[in-house]
């Protein structure tokens, strides 16, 4: 099991820079001036990816922590902690 954690930590540090590249790649292709649609227009990207980087950032600093083996050993009780 501590062996699955620390592989899903580096899933988690890899998925958070791949999303953020996603997000902007989809951004930069989408955004048109002579777009007429909602997704053409940057308003939407902005708030989107403001949202989407915070959450990214966890990711990777949860998936940090994972890596290092900080939850292998998990309190039973609230007295553990």
């Amino acid at each position: 099991m501590k062996q699955l954690k620390k592989i899903l930590g580096l899933v988690w540090m890899i998925l958070g820079p791949v999303i953020i590249c996603f997000l902007l790649a989809a951004a930069f292709e989408n955004i048109h001036a002579q777009g007429n649609k909602d997704i053409n227009k940057p308003v939407p990207w902005i708030i989107i990816i403001g949202i989407f980087t915070p959450i990214c950032v966890g990711l990777v600093i949860f998936g940090y922590y994972s890596w290092k083996g900080e939850f292998d050993e998990l309190p039973q009780s609230s007295a553990g902690l």
